[in-house]
């Protein structure tokens, strides 16, 4: 159940027109992390001290990050799949992270698709010198023809794909028709600590996509009060 405070889910963000983070877990503190560190010399702290702040400081500014995979977070993620693949490059890109990553598949799942569809305010332009990434927004009149034209995409891919399943067509092929970049999907992560940061400080830069951006944000706010001086340290990119 979630914890609420002023009609606020507190482990629940939302994203986007129809996305979530939601931190379904977390295995430590950042006591885990300096009796990690600590177990070397067969020594114990049984609460956060000065001295124990200074060691979580030191460990992250020296590059020692193995205690901080001791900690583990896991988080129900419903994103658009453009922003469930950038965010997968980034965590099997990172060493020794020991994530776990489960998506739902419309293999087997046919609930009604979800998709995300800029408003005519949201549709950017493409950066002047760079071949990725995007710029200024677009004007409303050109913004508006787009999110019209991406809703009458996606209503003929819908019309296709259900046509194939009351036709008998199985799912797996069925959802060929579905325009898949901005359909949701939902997923679960789990991650060390480092892991989390990893991803943080990669999906945070300000020259990132904005949609994974926003993702980057929820996970952050979730993380921050389990792990507060651990991710005051690991994560440098200014939130």
């Amino acid at each position: 159940m979630e914890t609420r405070k002023g009609g606020i889910s507190l482990n629940k963000i939302n994203v986007l027109d129809n996305g979530y983070v939601r931190l379904t877990n977390a295995m430590g503190s950042d006591l885990s992390v300096v009796n990690s560190a600590r177990v070397s010399y067969d020594k114990e702290s049984t609460e956060l001290g000065e001295k124990d702040i200074r060691l979580i400081k030191f460990l992250a500014r020296e590059g020692h990050t193995s205690p901080f995979r001791h900690a583990t977070l896991q988080f129900e993620v419903y994103a658009p799949l453009m922003v469930a693949r950038q965010h997968w490059k980034y965590i099997v890109g990172s060493d020794h992270t020991m994530d776990a990553w489960n998506e739902s598949s419309r293999r087997y799942v046919t609930e009604e698709p979800t998709f995300y569809i800029p408003k005519a305010d949201e549709w950017r332009r493409a950066p002047e010198n760079s071949k990725q990434g995007s710029g200024e927004a677009v004007g409303e009149k050109l913004g508006q023809a787009y999110t019209r034209w991406l809703m009458e995409h996606i209503d003929n891919g819908l019309e296709a794909y259900d046509n194939a399943i009351s036709d008998g067509i199985c799912a797996e092929q069925a959802r060929l028709f579905l325009p898949a970049y901005g359909m949701y999907v939902r997923y679960y992560w789990t991650a060390s600590l480092q892991s989390v940061a990893h991803f943080l400080n990669q999906r945070l830069a300000h020259d990132s996509q904005v949609e994974i951006q926003e993702y980057a944000k929820a996970v952050y706010a979730l993380a921050k009060p389990k792990f507060p001086v651990s991710m005051d340290e690991l994560v440098k990119t200014e939130v």
